[in-house]
């Protein structure tokens, strides 16, 4: 990709052809401190700037003011000024209050936080307690009360060390994955006056030491806290956040992360995540024990354990999870209070994903960063993309309010959201919108619009297919399950083995049918349509696919980490999506099409069709895709499913034929 005929479109005018070819120039670009590359960035900016971006020019400025290079940092700090006259998406903020600590009614959201924690701390330590008892007399104690003491004494002296050492030890694994640089509040300070502003308020009126800062060198933007004390808790934030939001919405995420200080919630999620894992390691160790030879009795002693401990380590599992949720409201809460600035934070949960997504969009590896901070962040990535997309292009927010409608209203989204770490970010602002309302200050999104419009929604479609789609995803194990009854109904009429065998099977393959019809309708008369109009759909479901046309750029891998992965990243005019790929060859050749294929794809003007869904993370099952040089990619979804139901109805009546014969 040649930069100067990138120069040419933009002194011609042509601007988004420009901005087209100088994104294309900078991701082709391998030599990021090269004067070609910084020069492409500057005129990026301009270009930005001439498209009405403004948004993604400031955030670039910001990614020039700490380059290396001296020329491109004072360029990039006198081109800062003239976004202060400049309009963009977020120049109409709506206002905050005039003094902070004003007491804010939660209304029931979030539940209660003291329970909350009171409920999961009390099972987790019951559970690991349980555990340690149950492998005590496993082991043969002769004296069980000296077994009680045994094993109280294990789980306190695990736990107590577990909660002062789990800091350090995070200190050195954040150290060595991220290179976290410790800093002052003064150069905190530099970078958003405000936030220091507000520490030092929150830390004098709590009564509290400065929390140790430190600050990641990633432009992902997230921020999180972690720690056994308060008076020795660490806030990590990335310098993505500072690229991203304004003052003030920096400021509300430091208040956010030292709600959770105050409210001592980041030291109950520090043990009981250590919890959780002493019951996922016990039933490692107890079903390897167990599998084991040696005496039968202990052998299945073990197994048993094992049992209870996995069953205990997904209880556990979602109580982290239901706690971390409600400590994510309780933080939001505080934030608002101690700042009087709820719409500072509600703007900041929308730039941040709108942040991640753009980080995203100019790498073609996920950020290793977000995937290992998931369950700690300020904000779910995964939950990323929707509201991403539309800031990424609102003019208003009724644009970016109408992707909470999924959020606020489809009972997938409760459902989804019971294996989320956070809330889902519709609920958060609507949340935050409550207290702006109390505060007696306009709201940053209109919710009230957002209500309107969802309490006009056709209620028996909403719930009325996702009570059926509950059911068809167990369509398999319920065919399976109703072919074994009606075998063994007619075994006993008459005694056929065949029978028996057979029906399950037939069963399961006429379940596994039904459940790909609904799953992957006809696509042959697909819309075409764009990525925001499709997270903008407040019917989407996970299961019932919505077929669908998209034309944009495929821009990078969507597996984690995964350098072979086979799933590609789109990028239109209002967005990103991830699409989910599937060869005909199963495992096998998705590995194969990751290894060879993935990265000559990468880069290419595309048309793609396939499924739309909506999760917490929205994705399209791919059907075809067409680059503008003749490339073809087909995927088999549908195809697998019907491989896999036909053939076990096949296998079924064979056996059943077979068996009644012999």
């Amino acid at each position: 990709m040649s930069l100067q005929s990138a120069l040419d479109a933009l002194n011609q005018k042509r601007y988004q052809e420009a901005v087209e070819l100088l994104e294309q120039f900078c991701r082709d670009c391998v030599e990021h401190n090269s004067s070609d590359y910084l020069s492409a960035q500057m005129w990026l900016i301009k270009a930005y700037q001439a498209t009405g971006e403004i948004e993604k020019a400031k955030a670039l400025c910001q990614k020039l003011i700490i380059s290396e290079n001296p020329q491109a940092r004072s360029w990039a700090e006198q081109a800062s000024q003239s976004f202060r006259q400049t309009p963009s998406n977020a120049s109409q903020k709506a206002g905050r209050a005039a003094t902070t600590g004003m007491k804010l009614a939660m209304g029931g959201v979030g539940g209660s936080l003291a329970l909350a924690s009171g409920v999961t701390m009390t099972l987790l330590f019951g559970m690991v307690l349980a555990l340690g008892l149950s492998l005590v007399f496993i082991l043969g104690s002769d004296n069980p009360l000296q077994g009680l003491a045994i094993a109280i004494g294990i789980t306190q002296i695990f736990n107590i060390a577990a909660f002062f050492l789990s800091p350090f030890l995070m200190d050195l694994t954040q150290s060595w994955l991220y290179q976290t640089h410790w800093v002052e509040l003064a150069e905190v300070e530099t970078l958003s006056p405000e936030t220091a502003k507000v520490i030092r308020q929150v830390c004098e009126q709590k009564k509290l030491k400065t929390p140790r800062l430190g600050i990641i060198n990633d432009q992902n933007p997230t921020a999180f806290t972690y720690g056994s004390l308060p008076n020795s808790a660490r806030l990590v934030v990335s310098q993505g956040l500072f690229t991203y939001l304004d003052d003030d919405e920096i400021a509300t995420v430091y208040a956010h992360e030292l709600g959770h200080i105050v409210h001592w919630d980041f030291a109950v999620m520090t043990v009981a995540s250590t919890l959780v894992q002493i019951c996922y390691l016990i039933y490692s160790t107890a079903r390897r024990f167990g599998r084991g030879g040696g005496d039968s009795k202990i052998k299945d002693a073990m197994q048993t354990a094992a049992l209870v401990a996995y069953v205990f380590y997904i209880v556990g599992t979602y109580l982290l999870l239901y706690l971390s949720r409600t400590r994510e409201y309780f933080a939001d809460h505080f934030a608002a209070e101690s700042t009087g600035n709820p719409n500072g934070l509600s703007r900041a949960l929308v730039k941040i994903a709108y942040g991640i997504l753009e980080e995203g969009s100019r790498t073609q590896e996920p950020s290793r960063l977000i995937e290992g901070t998931r369950a700690l962040g300020i904000y779910d990535h995964k939950a990323a993309a929707s509201t991403g997309t539309a800031y990424r292009i609102a003019s208003d927010t009724q644009k970016i309010g109408r992707v909470f409608l999924w959020d606020m209203f489809n009972p997938w989204g409760w459902w989804m959201e019971l294996n989320s770490t956070h809330p889902l970010t519709g609920k958060r602002v609507r949340a935050l919108s409550t207290y702006a309302e109390q505060l007696g200050l306009p709201t940053e999104f209109d919710m009230g619009r957002v209500i309107g419009e969802g309490k006009s929604l056709n209620k028996s479609r909403l719930y009325g297919n996702f009570f059926l789609d509950v059911v068809l995803y167990g369509a398999e194990t319920i065919g399976f399950f109703v072919g074994l009854v009606m075998g063994v109904i007619l075994w006993s009429s008459s005694p056929n083995t065949g029978l028996v065998l057979g029906a399950p099977l037939i069963g399961l393959g006429i379940g596994i049918l039904i459940k790909a019809l609904v799953m992957f309708p006809d696509y042959k008369q697909a819309p075409e349509t764009d990525i925001l109009t499709l997270m903008s759909d407040p019917y989407a479901s996970p299961l019932r696919g919505q077929p669908a046309k998209l034309e944009g750029q495929l821009i990078g891998r969507g597996d984690a980490g995964y350098k072979f992965g086979s799933d590609l990243k789109i990028q239109d005019r209002s967005g990103m999506l991830y699409l989910h790929y599937a060869s005909r060859f199963g495992p096998i050749g998705n590995f194969l099409f990751g290894m060879k294929r993935v990265q000559s794809l990468i880069g290419e003007q595309v048309g793609a069709v396939g499924w739309f869904r909506r999760g917490v993370a929205p994705w399209m099952d791919l059907i075809q895709l067409q680059s503008e040089n003749g490339t073809i990619v087909n995927s088999y979804h549908r195809f697998w499913s019907f491989i896999l139901g036909g053939g076990s109805i096949i296998l079924g009546v064979v056996l059943t034929m077979f068996l009644s014969r012999s």
